[in-house]
C-alpha cells in the first residue's frame, strides 16, 4: 500500500511539473515583448511585416490630427533595422513601409494633395523642391481619392526600385528617384515634420 502510494505521489508530482512548465511556456509566449501587435485608435499594427521578401519591424506609430481635434489617420512606420535617429530613417538604404488607416471622411483628395504639397515643400530645401517638382506633382496626383474611415494608404521604399504608393489596395505608381524618396521621408521624419508624428514614427 505504501509502495503504491509512493509511486502515485511521484507520478502526480511529475504531472504537476509538466503542467507548470506548459503554463509557464504559454505565459512567456503571450507576454514576450515585441510579439503582440500595437493598437492605436482601434487600428492594429503587427510588430512585424513581410515586405518585398524582407521582414520589417514596427519602428513606431502616430496619430495625425487636424486643427488639433480631428483624428485624420493612425499610421505605422516599419524598417528592416529600427532606429530612433531621423537621419538614419530618412537616408538609410533599406526597405521602408508606411501604413496609414484613415479615421475620418474629412480627408478629401484636395485636402490630401494640398497638405502633401505644403508639407513636403516646407520640410525640404528650396533648391531640392525645385529640382524634384515633377516628381512632387506626380505623387500629389496619385492622392486623388476622398478617404473615409477604414480607407488605407501604403508607401513602400525598396532600394534599387524606388517609392511606391498603394491606395486602398491599388498601386498608384512608383518613383525611382532616391532623392525624391528622401524628400518624402523628410517631410514625415525630418526636423520640420509634424512634431507628434515624427516622435511617434521614430518611437521616441
Amino acid at each position: 500500500m505504501m509502495l503504491n502510494l509512493l509511486f502515485y505521489n511521484q507520478e502526480e508530482g511529475i504531472v504537476a511539473k509538466r503542467i507548470f512548465i506548459l503554463l509557464l511556456a504559454g505565459l512567456c509566449f503571450v507576454f514576450t515583448p515585441g510579439i503582440q501587435a500595437k493598437e492605436l485608435q482601434g487600428v492594429s499594427f503587427p510588430q512585424e511585416k513581410i515586405v518585398d521578401g524582407k521582414t520589417l519591424t514596427l519602428n513606431g506609430v502616430a496619430l495625425r490630427k487636424a486643427l488639433g481635434i480631428i483624428k485624420v489617420f493612425a499610421g505605422g512606420f516599419y524598417l528592416e533595422t529600427p532606429t530612433t535617429d531621423y537621419k538614419t530613417a530618412i537616408e538609410s538604404e533599406q526597405v521602408k513601409y508606411f501604413y496609414l488607416e484613415y479615421l475620418t471622411s474629412k480627408a478629401t483628395a484636395k485636402k490630401l494633395q494640398d497638405g502633401f504639397l505644403k508639407s513636403i515643400t516646407k520640410a525640404n530645401p528650396p533648391e531640392l523642391v525645385a529640382a524634384q517638382q515633377k516628381n512632387i506633382e506626380l505623387y500629389a496626383s496619385w492622392l486623388d481619392q476622398d478617404m473615409k474611415p477604414g480607407s488605407t494608404s501604403e508607401s513602400i521604399y525598396v532600394p534599387g526600385k524606388g517609392l511606391t504608393l498603394i491606395v486602398n489596395g491599388k498601386t498608384k505608381g512608383t518613383i525611382s528617384d532616391v532623392s525624391f524618396a528622401r524628400m518624402y521621408y523628410r517631410y514625415s521624419l525630418g526636423k520640420k515634420a509634424d512634431k507628434k508624428l515624427r516622435k511617434g514614427y521614430l518611437g521616441l
